[in-house]
């Protein structure tokens, strides 16, 4: 469990906000500080008294369940778990500004501390975490590297699997994107041309990185709230885990890899996907590409590519039509073509199962960008 020693601390008052984003806040506590036994939520984040006039429906993360009590009462895991970096910071009193899931398993936070001084521990949390400050840290230190301090700008990545301890003194305001592991490494094989399995994020205090800082202010900038706000956000969000992949992606030293396809036959597969997306793909075209059995196939895909092989092609399929409804004209028709859907009906359907909106209202969303 996360070990927090309070030095001193100023009252902080909390902000106000509107109704609806303290219901968002309330939710990510419960979510956060969820056990089996009774769980004290901070009042700081219980949402103000209000008129039921006033009141207006609340569309509920698709990872949360309906209600906050079936939320604290529910024993079914949470996409970050119990030991997460939110609930740790949420249980150190820090004021959670701003929460979405924005898709794909990525959740974006903002969060400000005002300390005297405290000790902060993560004890692997179970997911990786982005953080770039966007005010102050200049007193805050990770203590395995005394007399190096945060600024703004300044980034940080911690691998869900990180132990890390932290004196955390005067204000800080930051940004942080949470994401799976398995999410952050699957990208590997197109643009790494690496397994997943080979690959996690790095564990780095206090870097530098113009490009990454420029996307986390946008990022931070943007609007989470409405359904396009957060499509544009999420592909910001895979923006900054591609150049995070790229820079601060680093081998698993803890991993034998074993068993798979040879990189020969993974890298002949992949290209064939690629170049047969608009085509009616099955296992049987795949065994025959990679010279194996459908049943040895589907075994070793898995391993190799991080999805089996249904799954990967659904996902390139949809990756395909993100890309060309962002940067083309084309119909939905002739895009439905192009990735190997059925139909304009059958393309749909699966993109908002994929994405979380119909295509036509992701481009416009693009497009608003």
């Amino acid at each position: 469990m996360a070990n927090i020693r309070s030095i001193g601390q100023r009252t902080i008052t909390a902000p106000t906000l509107p109704h609806t984003e303290w219901l968002h806040l309330s939710t990510f506590a419960v979510l956060l500080g969820r056990t089996k036994r009774k769980t004290h939520i901070a009042p700081i984040l219980e949402a103000p008294q209000r008129s039921p006039l006033l009141a207006c429906p609340v569309t509920a993360s698709p990872f949360a369940p309906e209600s906050l009590a079936e939320a604290a009462a529910a024993d079914d895991d949470t996409p970050f778990g119990l030991h997460s970096v939110g609930r740790t910071l949420a249980q150190a009193n820090a004021t959670l500004e701003r929460f979405a899931w924005l898709g794909d398993h990525l959740a974006a936070a903002v969060w400000r501390r005002d300390i005297i001084e405290e000790e902060t521990a993560y004890d692997q949390p179970g997911h990786h975490t982005f953080s770039c400050y966007l005010d102050g840290g200049h007193r805050t230190e990770r203590q395995k590297l005394p007399g190096q301090y945060g600024a703004p700008q300044r980034l940080c990545t911690l691998p869900g699997d990180h132990e890390s301890r932290w004196w955390v003194r005067g204000h800080m305001h930051f940004l942080h994107l949470y994401f799976l592991p398995e999410h952050f490494t699957r990208r590997a094989v197109y643009e790494l041309d690496r397994e997943p399995r080979e690959l996690t994020l790095a564990d780095r205090t206090y870097f530098e990185d113009a490009q990454l800082a420029e996307l986390c202010g946008k990022l931070a900038a943007q609007q989470w709230d409405a359904p396009d706000d957060k499509l544009r956000a999420n592909e910001t969000a895979h923006e900054m885990l591609s150049l995070l992949l790229r820079s601060q992606g680093v081998r698993r030293g803890d991993v034998l890899v074993k068993g798979g396809l040879a990189p020969a036959t993974r890298r002949r597969l992949r290209d064939y996907v690629d170049a047969h997306l608009d085509s009616s793909l099955t296992l049987g075209d795949l065994a025959d590409v990679a010279c194996l059995s459908e049943f040895h196939l589907s075994r070793m895909f898995r391993t190799s590519f991080g999805l089996p092989p249904h799954a990967w092609i659904a996902a390139q399929r949809a990756e395909r039509a993100r890309a060309l409804l962002r940067t083309t004209a084309l119909s939905v028709e002739d895009i439905a073509a192009r990735c190997g859907y059925a139909n304009a009906s059958h393309f749909g359907h699966r993109f908002r199962a994929a994405v979380g909106a119909s295509p036509l209202a992701y481009r416009r969303a693009m497009q608003a960008a």
